[in-house]
């Protein structure tokens, strides 16, 4: 079935949305203020047209532009966005989309292992689709027929939107250790331990236990933690080698936020804590890793 696509922000990953779905689909652009593929001059006539709304943008603008085309919205619409961060009211997209458009449309989010590169350059990517509607799992299937891009039905919005967001603070974990040449097993605490975080976390927000071991969760964080093309590995290599110039991006900013609405009670999870004091203070970087080390030993249990 041929829809009617608009994409929202064409920076990497729209180009990439775009790259996948141009060949089926009609499919239009919105960019930085201005309709740059469509029939019409206007956000809001873009948006009356449309079947499927495609949020690639930072979750920043979420609120203002949901907020700004649900009057236009057709009731039997689609809005999915790929967002994987918090705003400045520290809320995930799909808080957002839960804000403003619950009632004028559909809504959801994809989430999961999908490098724009590898996108555009024909190779697979996988993601979970979390629906306010499940049975518009049909129009998932729809967009994207024929593509590489895998989608897999799941549930637990809230639950997956966590754990897509602060796998970027675990990925600079990875960064960290790698740099500090701390070897493939240190890579494969971290593994056990983020997941047994996400999963405590996810259920602090009344999602479920078992969420995080999916594509947004696990998938997300084994393409993030262990690409050298990653912006937040490559952070916590620069913050380990002692480069504090720029230490900004997603994960960075979830820390901010987590810290300054208290989210959650991020003292509980030790490698959470370990990342932000990382953050916060990475002048003492290898005494916060060797302290988190020593604690670990000390603590260590020999049930399984």
């Amino acid at each position: 079935m041929k829809l009617r696509v608009l994409i929202l922000g064409y920076g990497k990953m729209g180009n990439a949305m775009g790259h996948l779905l141009d060949a089926r689909h009609d499919v239009r652009v919105w960019n930085m203020g201005k309709v740059l593929k469509g029939s019409h001059a206007t956000l809001e006539n873009e948006v009356a047209e449309a079947q499927v709304i495609l949020f690639c943008l930072p979750v920043n603008p979420h609120r203002e532009i949901a907020s700004r085309i649900a009057p236009h919205v057709a009731r039997d619409s689609l809005c999915l966005t790929i967002a994987k961060g918090l705003d400045e009211s520290g809320r995930t997209a799909a808080q957002v989309f839960e804000a403003e458009l619950a009632g004028c449309c559909h809504y959801g989010v994809l989430y999961g292992p999908m490098i724009s590169e590898e996108i555009r350059t024909d190779r697979h990517a996988f993601a979970d689709a979390v629906l306010s509607d499940s049975a518009d799992f049909d129009v998932i299937e729809s967009l994207f027929h024929g593509s590489k891009l895998v989608c897999r039905q799941s549930s637990d919005m809230h639950g997956r939107s966590w754990s897509v967001i602060l796998k970027n603070v675990y990925a600079i974990l990875f960064g960290v250790a790698d740099e500090l040449q701390l070897g493939k097993n240190m890579r494969g605490h971290l593994m056990v331990g983020a997941m047994a975080e996400l999963s405590g976390i996810a259920q602090a927000f009344g999602g479920q236990a078992h969420t995080p071991y999916g594509y947004a969760g696990l998938g997300d964080l084994m393409t993030t933690g262990t690409s050298e093309d990653s912006h937040h590995h490559t952070l916590g290599r620069q913050l380990a080698s002692g480069d504090w110039s720029d230490i900004s991006g997603e994960g960075v900013h979830t820390l901010q936020m987590v810290e300054k609405y208290r989210l959650f009670e991020w003292r509980a999870f030790p490698l959470f804590a370990l990342a932000r004091d990382i953050v916060h203070a990475p002048e003492t970087l290898r005494e916060s890793v060797d302290d988190y080390l020593t604690v670990l030993r000390e603590t260590q249990s020999c049930s399984i």
